[in-house]
Parts: C-alpha cells; structure tokens; sequence
C-alpha cells in the first residue's frame, strides 16, 4: 500500500507556530503566511480513524486549487501558491468564529434531525411530509460555530450568531450573501460534470478590512455530491442517491455500531476498506475536475513535501 500522510512534523523558515486539526495541518510563517498540508487523515464523527487513506490529501488540495481558482471573482480568497500536490500556502487571516453551511437539499444530518422530528434548523424552519434527499425549493443556510480544537461544531442560529456579536450585522449578511452565490457557482460547475452539489461548508477570514474565503472549498470532506443522473428515479423509489462525499464513511461506521459517542470503539479498518475509500476519492476528483487523476510520487512524501514548501518559501 502506497505511503500516507498521517503526522507531520516540519520546521519551515520563518515558522512561527503549527496548528494540527483533524485533517491539515496549518504552519504560522512570520505572521504573514499559512502553509496548509492537507494530511491523509480521515474523521468522521469528529473522530480522526486510525488509518490515513493514500492520496486523499492531494484529491483535496486540488479540488480545492481547483474551486478557489473558479470563484476568485465572488469573494477574494486566501490561496497564493500551491508549492506540492497535498501543500496551499496562502494569506494569513483573522478567522471568522463560525463556519457557514449551504444546503440544498435534506440529507445526512439535516435528515437525521428530521426524521428524529425535528421541524427547524439553525432557525430555519421545515415543513412536515419532507422525504430523504428531497430538494429545497431554495438553498438555506444553516450555520454552526467554529469549534476550538477537540470540541464539536455546534449548530446555531443567525440571531444567535448576532446576539452573541460574533459576526457584525453588516458582516453576516455579506457572508450569506458571498455564501449562496459560491453555492450556485460550485453547482453550475458540477451540473456540467452530471452531478449536484447537494450541500457545503464555507470558511472566512478577514485581511485588511476585506473578507477572504480561507481553507477548502467544494472537496468531499466540505461537501456531498450525488449523481444526477437517475437522482429522480431513486427519489421517486425511496432508495438510496448514489453519492460522492465522505457520508460512505460515516454509514460505514454506523454499519459497524460507532457514531463516536462514548464507550464506542472505532472499527478495525482493513487495506481492502482503506483502498476502497482511496478509490471513492479519486473517483470523486475525476468526476468534478473531468481530469485524470495524476497520481504524485509517495515513495518520501515526507521529504518531498518538506522540499517543494521550503524551496518556495525561500522564493518568496
């Protein structure tokens, strides 16, 4: 099996600090840059699994590249530089505590809290006599807080958001605005490639009093896709929507009795799954890019990626 990315470890010039999430890991240069390697790690249920998948990291940096370049017009956003296929060095920005979520249609955790009789999301209200995986008439926002590290995102309304001042009025309503237009944009690019964008997460940053769209955008660990072709027929049958996101791994999990509560143990990830999943990731890249998956050198893909930020960090 081909190498992972599942811990790194850099000292890159100029590194102030080193932020280690579930998935990337983000190096603080001097204050002024971020250098985002985006890890082979997989969570799910805000939990990290114990295998890193092969090529993950590099499906997601480049959906991402790819996303951030299409939407430049929209909103401005953080990437500068992509210096390794796993590796976006950007603007360092003053994060935005909230996390904006887009969707389009009542699936995954929207479903669940549906079908568990809940008739209202983040203040959005829900009629009854919705089906799983039925459209929205227009897409709604459903926002949750930014969690610190090891802590969950928590589901929240717009009043509360502004209630609590953590977004500005003026700010927020410019965010859902940015939020839905990014939204319509990332579905017009998938409905080209035959598939829909059913729901998204967005992050935002601020940079000398202007709002910048910060970390991924459009990847299968941010959103869900389904196939659009026979959507209708298998909603019309109540089956399931043959999908392109991370929510395989999540029923996965839940086919194996953990939804990460506790007292729960993670199941036993063999190479067949772990292939599986590596394979479900570059199919979704070739699906939403319509390129072939060019697949990078991971005989030290440690060193290389220490090499390729290093030499244009020095470039700089």
């Amino acid at each position: 099996m081909s190498k992972a990315i599942v811990k790194t470890d850099y000292q890159f010039p100029g590194q102030k600090s080193v932020y280690k999430g579930k998935v990337r890991d983000v190096y603080n240069i001097n204050d002024d840059y971020l250098v985002m390697v985006v890890s082979d790690r997989i969570s799910a249920f805000d939990v990290v699994l114990p295998k890193g998948i092969p090529y993950k990291g590099q499906v997601l940096n480049q959906i991402a590249e790819k996303f951030l370049d299409a939407t430049a017009d929209i909103v401005p956003n953080w990437k500068i530089a992509t210096p390794d296929p796993t590796v976006t060095v950007g603007h360092m920005c003053e994060t935005y505590p909230v996390e904006m979520i887009v969707r389009g249609y009542l699936t995954g955790s929207s479903w669940r809290l549906y079908k568990d009789g809940g008739r209202d999301i983040c203040g959005v209200p829900l009629p009854d006599g919705l089906k799983e995986h039925q459209a929205f008439p227009e897409p709604i926002l459903t926002p949750t807080t930014k969690a610190e590290q090891g802590e969950h995102d928590e589901n929240i309304t717009r009043e509360e958001i502004l209630k609590q001042g953590l977004v500005s009025e003026e700010e927020y309503v410019e965010l859902e605005r940015i939020s839905l237009e990014l939204f319509k944009r990332g579905s017009e690019i998938a409905k080209e490639m035959g598939l829909i964008l059913v729901d998204t997460k967005y992050e935002f940053g601020k940079k000398d009093g202007k709002i910048y769209l910060i970390d991924e955008i459009h990847t299968p660990d941010s959103s869900r896709y389904f196939y659009a072709d026979g959507y209708q027929e298998r909603f019309d049958k109540g089956e399931n929507q043959k999908q392109l996101s991370k929510e395989f791994v999540r029923e996965w999990l839940m086919d194996n009795n953990f939804q990460g509560r506790e007292g729960e143990v993670v199941p036993e990830m063999s190479d067949d799954y772990v292939t599986e999943v590596s394979e479900r990731y570059i199919e979704l890249y070739e699906s939403i890019t319509g390129n072939k998956f060019q697949k990078a050198d991971v005989s030290e893909v440690i060193g290389r990626v220490e090499k390729n930020v290093t030499d244009y960090l020095n470039s700089l």
